[in-house]
């Protein structure tokens, strides 16, 4: 995730680079880490949730981040990956460290303080429909046809839904959540809207990639921990659990499952974790959390649901025209 993020083509935590190796045929192994995805990513907001009972949000970002940097780390030593040696690449890692890693991992930790772990993965879900709004009218990488431009309006319509501006006369702590919610899921976007411009186009791997983003993130919130990290805090078995889950296994490993799927399946294929995360965060949060909501979330989640199937070009309701329409 990046907090929950998706994989895949534009909506993919690593986007492959023009030396990249060509896919090849996955099997049981493969399947195994794209459901492990799908499963640890839709986990991520349970485990966020369950961490907040001993410790502040800025510690679960940081640790979280931390905790993923150093498995990183270690798997780059261990597969002697290279680094890249050009300065300029660096500042785009801390770019998107800092936008697609620290900020909405803040983001998300912060809101779960006062919007249920369901919603908040309902919420994550909205990253594909943020990413072609930035990847079109902020970076212009993209151009969307007419479905696409009705998808994005669909997952917009949606969000209003899950939001539900009737239900609130003043900006509570629930409401401010679910903007929290939604502003990580626009870093999400910006960030994959800026590597489709400044690093996609480069011959840097699949782990290094993800370990220079992740790494920079870390630096960043490392740099603020006496802001976000020095408060008391209390310490048991599920919260170290779910710390070493959001970290080791979800900002770590499961990076390197993401790429190990998108070189064996290819994009469009590893991208359908889009439909699994969000299933996974209600089923947990709703069994395990005893969360419950309104009519409007899970109406609001079919409309985002619709809206990311026809950004992503794998539904089709009007007829396409010669050129693409694109949006201004």
């Amino acid at each position: 995730m990046p907090g929950a993020g998706v994989a895949g083509s534009r909506y993919s935590r690593w986007v492959p680079s023009k030396t990249s190796p060509p896919a090849r045929a996955g099997g049981t192994p493969v399947l195994l880490q794209f459901l492990g995805m799908g499963l640890v990513w839709g986990s991520s907001f349970l485990f966020m949730k369950v961490a907040l009972t001993g410790i502040s949000f800025g510690q679960v970002a940081w640790g979280r981040l931390v905790l993923g940097a150093l498995t990183l780390g270690i798997i780059v030593l261990v597969g002697r990956h290279r680094l890249p040696r050009e300065p300029v690449v660096y500042l785009h890692f801390f770019v998107i460290g800092a936008v697609g890693c620290a900020v909405p991992f803040l983001c998300f930790a912060w809101a779960e303080q006062y919007v249920s772990s369901s919603l908040a993965s309902i919420y994550n879900a909205t990253t594909p429909i943020m990413t072609a709004l930035m990847a079109t009218l902020a970076f212009r990488v993209e151009r969307l046809n007419r479905n696409q431009v009705l998808g994005v309006g669909l997952g917009i319509v949606g969000t209003v839904v899950i939001i539900g501006p009737w239900s609130y006369a003043a900006l509570t702590g629930d409401l401010l959540g679910q903007f929290a919610c939604l502003l990580a899921a626009l870093c999400y976007g910006f960030t994959f809207g800026y590597t489709r411009r400044f690093l996609s186009g480069r011959s840097i791997s699949g782990v290094p990639f993800a370990f220079l983003q992740v790494g920079m993130g870390a630096v960043v919130l490392v740099a603020l921990t006496p802001v976000v990290a020095l408060s008391p805090l209390v310490l048991d078995a599920p919260i170290v659990a779910s710390m070493l889950a959001l970290g080791a296994l979800g900002t770590g490993l499961v990076y390197v499952w993401n790429i190990t799927v998108l070189r064996s399946w290819g994009p469009t294929s590893a991208s359908t974790v889009t439909y699994i995360t969000p299933v996974i965060g209600v089923i947990l949060g709703v069994l395990v959390l005893g969360e419950r909501f309104g009519w409007n979330a899970p109406v609001g989640a079919v409309l985002v649901l619709v809206g990311i199937l026809l950004t992503q070009k794998r539904l089709r309701v009007l007829a396409s025209r010669a050129e693409p329409a694109v949006t201004q």
